[in-house]
Parts: structure tokens; sequence; C-alpha cells
């Protein structure tokens, strides 16, 4: 067994993009320094201007909350801890660049239950039900079109283009704008990084210009719409009208891109890392194929809680306040990092391990409990249930077969791509 060297709470930077580049063991190990020495910990904000001429200058620093306790007290208090000065971003980003990127989850109530209960009035039951009959159709369809080959890239093959299209299904958006939806949700999601610009690009102006062009998108296909209604979601959110309130255009157009970023996001990178497990834990992959109906509830928060797909969100403390012993002033930055809370020895038994049966499971891959838990989390636990079945039945030796290629980004835990072999297999037949 290999023993890696002391490592001191002070050596740690969770500002430094460096520390995101670390393979995961190592920043696990460095999570569970600071929530055993220093569980909220602060740090200096990172310098972006040197990578963008529109970075704002840099704010008095940030609060890491990295135990479990803590990220669910701090979730449970809106009032004390708001979402309304940016919850995607550590920096204090213009007002218009939080609203256009974060939408519904950079707001605080009233606004936010409003536009909640607008959205949520959209995804009605029968539309829920037809959106997950079409989800086995196109996890069919993808697995299709690599069955023979016998191995595949299984991120930009299989798990992206799942809830990208999905998503894009579920709006009404044609295939013929499936490319461009890909590419701007990437370069959204990136954080900057290099594979998903041009060289020379500003990272913040190449994700401003990404998100006009799918807000342009769908302004366009809403604009259609409504002199052409059919049975999608974009119809249902522009002619959802709750006690005499609607979404805005500009609502409309920062949950789309909000639901492309997050939606997509963390669904494909579930998945993607479910891959890695079952491939890392054969005896766990075993369990699941054994009894895939049996083992799909838990199993799914497993890869959740394991995948912790979106690194942190950030709060505002809105008054002086106390967390923990540690005081806090108003104006002060809190990042909730959800991976750490979910690697938590004092919630989870064994948290380094991969358990399939893991119950009870309070992991906090979908938020903690409060206003902004997410939204999608019922769909996206369909989705990767769907997913990994189909991949298991159809493809029942796949395994990743070579080293992920993370992306190198402070608020996604991201795979870009990801080498898989199986055994070739025929499509399968359609009537």
């Amino acid at each position: 067994m290999t023993h890696l060297p002391t490592l001191d709470v002070d050596d740690i930077d969770l500002s430094d993009i460096a520390f995101w580049a670390l393979p995961w063991q190592e920043r696990e190990r460095a999570f569970a320094v600071l929530r055993a020495e220093r569980p909220i910990a602060r740090f200096d904000e990172p310098d972006l201007s040197l990578s963008s001429s529109l970075a704002p200058p840099r704010g008095r620093g940030y609060h890491a909350v990295t135990r479990h306790a803590d990220v669910v007290e701090v979730s449970r208090h809106p009032e004390l801890y708001c979402s309304g000065k940016g919850a995607i971003s550590i920096i204090d980003l213009p007002e218009e660049m939080v609203e256009f990127f974060a939408g519904m989850i950079s707001t605080d109530n009233p606004r936010h239950a409003r536009l909640r209960r607008i959205v949520s009035a959209a995804f009605s039951p029968r539309r829920i039900n037809a959106i997950e009959d079409g989800i086995e159709e196109v996890a069919g369809r993808l697995i299709d079109r690599v069955a023979t080959r016998g191995e595949c890239d299984f991120v930009t093959e299989l798990s992206a283009p799942l809830s990208l299209e999905i998503i894009c299904d579920m709006m009404g958006l044609p295939p013929s704008e499936h490319a461009t939806v890909f590419r701007c949700s990437n370069v959204i999601a990136s954080s900057g990084d290099a594979e998903y610009l041009e060289p020379g690009d500003d990272p913040l102006e190449a994700m401003l210009s990404a998100g006009y062009e799918l807000a342009d998108l769908l302004t366009r296909l809403s604009n259609f719409r409504r002199e052409h209604p059919t049975d999608d979601l974009t119809t249902a959110l522009i002619s959802t009208n709750i006690d005499g309130e609607a979404l805005t255009p500009a609502e409309l157009a920062s949950f789309f891109v909000l639901l492309l970023t997050a939606g997509n996001e963390t669904t494909r990178n579930s998945i993607s890392h479910g891959l890695l497990a079952l491939t890392e834990f054969p005896d766990q992959r075993a369990i699941w194929q054994a009894d895939p109906a049996g083992v799909a509830a838990t199993g799914v928060d497993e890869i959740v809680r394991w995948a912790s797909p979106v690194n942190w969100m950030r709060r505002t403390v809105t008054e002086d306040t106390v967390l923990s012993g540690v005081e806090l002033s108003a104006g002060d930055k809190v990042l909730l990092f959800y991976g750490s809370a979910n690697r938590d020895g004092s919630v989870f038994e064994d948290p380094n391990t991969f358990d399939v049966l893991r119950n009870p499971n309070p992991h906090l891959g979908f938020g903690a409990a409060g206003p902004h838990f997410c939204l999608g989390a019922h769909l996206a636990r369909r989705e990767i249930d769907v997913m990994l079945r189909e991949l298991l039945l159809r493809l029942p030796d796949i395994e990743a077969s070579g080293e992920p290629e993370y992306a190198v980004s402070r608020f996604v835990n991201g795979i870009k791509h990801l080498q898989c072999t199986f055994t070739p297999t025929a499509p399968r037949a359609r009537p």
C-alpha cells in the first residue's frame, strides 16, 4: 500500500485551478483534511483577470463549507444565506450576467417561488410521462449507433448525447440544432476549458456569446410556437399562467440556458462516473446486473453521491451569524462543497466505497433540502436508470478501457472523454 505524505491544511488552495486538475483521490484527501481540521475554511478568490479581460476585481474571499451537516444547515436557511447574489460564481459578476446564466437558481423568494411555480406547472404529469417514455427510445438509438463497433468514447457518443437529445426533444428543438446546443452548452459549463474555446478566446466573452446564441435560438422557437403551438415544453412554458403571472421572454431564455447546462451536465457526468465506478467495482456491477429493477433506486442515488457532478454552489450571508462556531458577517460568501459533504464519514459508512445497495443515502448530489433542491432530480434519476439498464442489458460487458479525461473546472466535476470497450452486437430490431 502506498503511503502518501502528510498533507498540511495550509497547503490546500481550492481557488487554484491546478487543484481541480489533480486526480480525484488527491482532491478527496484534501477535503478529508479540511473536514477534520478546518471545516469552514477561508480562501482568497481566484484572480480571473489573468484569463479574461471581462473579469471583475477579486472580492474579499469566501468560506468553504465542507461538512455534510453544515451544508444542510446553510441550505435550510435561505433567509440567512441567499442565492440572489450569484449561486454559480465565486466572483461578483454583473447582475445581468448572473440573471442570464443562473436564472432561477440565483434568485430568492418571493421571485424564486414564482418562477419555480410557473415552471413546475408546465411539467404536468402527462408531460413527464411522455418525457420518460422517450428516454428509452433515445437510449436505444444511441446504443444502436455504436453497438457493432465494440468501442467508443462513452461521453461524446453515449452519456452526453442522451441528456442533450432528451432536453432538445422536450423543448421541441429539431435535430438540426443539436450540434449548436451541444457546442454552446459545453462552452458555458466548461469554466474556460481550452478544449471548448477557439485559440485566443476570452473565456467570459465566449460564455456570453454561447449564452446569447442559445437564448436567440429559444427566442426564435418560442415566437414560432406562439403562432404554431404544439405539445412540447416550449409551448407549455409560454402558455402557462399562474395567478396572472407568466414567464417573461428573458426568463424563458434564462431557463433554457439553465436547463441545458444544469440538466445536461448533471446527468451526463453522473452516467459517465457511473460507468467508471461499475468498472472499478465489479462486485457492485454484478449485484446491479443480477437485479436491475430492484437495485435501480439505491444504485442511481449511489452514483449521484459518488459523482457529485456539481462541485459547489455559492450563498451570500445576509446578516451576521454563526455557523458551527465560525462567525460570519453580512456580505460574506460561502461555498457549499457537495462532493466533500457526500464523503463525510460522520454521515456515510465507508464513504470511499461504492455501494449500490447503500441505504439510507442522504447524499447532496442534487443539493440539500430547501428551496433550491434540484427541480429536475426525478428526471435525472430516470435518465441514469434507463441508460445504465439498457447498457447492461444490451452491452453487458461494457467497461471503461482508458483513463478518463476530466474537465479542468472549479464548478463541474466533469468527464470530457472516456474510452470504453464491449463485445460488438447487432443493433436492435425495429418494428
